[in-house]
């Protein structure tokens, strides 16, 4: 049997998104900016997906770029506004939790001449709300903050965090780094105060190289590419029609009986962690439940690098991912397990298990039962 818990990572497209990236590849193969039929029909496309996307999200379809994935999304929200609006301040605040692609612009804004404020996470890998209030300043600009941990799943009050925002500095923009959490969750910018959303397609079943960023009217942003003037300037570059086409249809499929896939992603995650109370000598590090996402588990392996663990399991046709890639100089990385009080033995012992509308619990089950086989004798191996 194969079970692959790596969905976090990336996911396996669904059947609908493979038909329409194959017809827009072999097909409606025009480009997007042509005026003959093969272009109008490429822009149609294009068209569409803007306006599922927009739909899922309540908001106009102007107010959607399209890029190649969460990385250019996050770059050109971080980058995008503080350029647009460094005469109104160059205080930036973020958590010592982000992606990344969130931790490494930060640096190269920080070298820019931007101050960069990290805020700690407490044991449920929330940022404090005082923290936050204290740390604003009439120098503040952004605020970057994920919406779902992607290493252990916890979920961040967003909307209490953009009230703060606006309580106190009202001036400063919001940005959030939804790429594990679009797709899980009803997400509203408007409403949720909200204003630029940073989502990657192969996060939820659609091609890898598209994304899209989110931006609301009302934000002052400077493009990060430059040339044709695409999408009304913002993002210049001949459009992927293929990629963008299969986004739309991930998306629309994702949010059809919405509910019932979140659910059976809930039903995974506790199943999960039921079978694993069997297994000797590991530690979930995620909530129950749902107070954190609905397919992101971490569970630290007492005695056992995650490494050593990770391809051991791999042998058996179990794919996870490692929960840890500790470096004392890099905040977004270990920083979510040592937030948590995950103890110092277990930073390397961790594996995330992250699940997909593939998954079924009947892999799960086989999971425990190689867990139960391959444990005692990987610790006795490392004693000896």
């Amino acid at each position: 049997m194969e079970a692959y818990f790596d969905n976090s990572a990336t996911t396996r497209v669904l059947d609908c998104v493979k038909d329409i990236v194959v017809k827009t590849m072999t097909e409606d193969y025009g480009n997007a900016a042509s005026k003959h039929k093969k272009g109008v029909e490429a822009e149609s496309y294009i068209r569409e997906a803007r306006a599922i996307i927009a739909k899922s999200l309540k908001v106009q379809e102007k107010e959607i770029i399209f890029t190649s994935g969460g990385s250019e999304s996050n770059n050109m929200a971080l980058i995008g506004t503080a350029l647009a609006n460094r005469r109104q301040g160059s205080h930036i605040i973020s958590t010592s939790v982000e992606h990344s692609s969130v931790y490494n612009t930060l640096g190269f804004l920080k070298e820019q001449g931007f101050e960069i404020t990290y805020l700690p996470v407490d044991r449920q890998g929330h940022i404090s709300l005082k923290d936050l209030k204290e740390a604003l300043g009439p120098e503040t600009i952004l605020v970057s903050v994920m919406y779902v941990n992607n290493e252990v799943g916890s979920v961040e009050p967003i909307e209490e965090i953009a009230r703060v925002i606006k309580e106190n500095q009202p001036g400063a923009l919001f940005h959030v780094d939804a790429i594990q959490a679009y797709g899980k969750y009803e997400i509203r910018p408007k409403r949720q105060g909200i204003d630029l959303l940073s989502v990657s397609g192969h996060k939820l079943h659609g091609p890898k190289g598209v994304g899209f960023l989110y931006v609301s009217e009302k934000v002052k942003i400077k493009p990060l590419i430059y040339g044709g003037g695409q999408q009304r300037g913002m993002r210049s570059g001949t459009e992927n029609v293929p990629g963008v086409a299969g986004l739309g249809q991930a998306v629309k499929e994702i949010y059809t009986n919405h509910k019932e896939k979140v659910d059976y992603l809930y039903g995974l995650k506790e199943h999960l962690i039921t079978r694993m109370e069997e297994v000797e000598g590991c530690v979930v590090n995620s909530q129950r439940g749902r107070d954190s996402a609905p397919q992101i588990v971490s569970i630290s392996f007492e005695g056992i690098r995650s490494e050593v663990l990770l391809h051991a399991l791999e042998e058996k046709g179990i794919y996870v991912s490692s929960g840890s890639a500790c470096s004392s100089s890099h905040p977004g990385v270990s920083g979510t397990l040592k937030g948590i009080g995950v103890k110092q033995e277990l930073l390397d012992a961790t594996l995330r298990f992250s699940f997909g509308m593939f998954n079924k619990k009947e892999e799960i089950d086989y999971t425990i039962d190689v867990l139960k086989e391959l444990l005692p004798v990987l610790r006795k191996y490392r004693r000896g």
